[in-house]
């Protein structure tokens, strides 16, 4: 059984799946509605650290770790640390 998430943390949940799938696309699948559940595994972790509070460093770094050591890529620490900003601004967006 599943856990419950109050509203506005469902509604970060969701967004942030948005961010990964749209804006993050580390391998460029975004427009291959196929492989939809790619970056699933990631954002069960993603979410957590955002609830725990990681800052855009943090979030950037691990986004970073899993574009490099996970997947393989080059990565972009760049790119990883604008992810990690809009992520950070629709969490104070949604009062969390």
């Amino acid at each position: 059984m599943g856990i419950r998430l109050p509203p506005k943390q469902l509604e970060l949940y969701k967004r942030l799946d948005m961010i990964l799938w749209h804006d993050w696309d580390p391998i460029g699948i975004s427009a291959h509605p196929e492989a939809r559940d790619e970056y699933y595994t990631y954002l069960p972790q993603v979410f957590g650290l955002v609830m725990q509070g990681a800052n855009q460093d943090q979030l950037a770094a691990f986004l970073h770790k899993i574009e490099t050591k996970t997947m393989g890529l080059w990565g972009s620490r760049r790119k990883c640390a604008k992810i990690a900003g809009e992520i950070l601004k629709l969490k104070e967006e949604l009062g969390l």
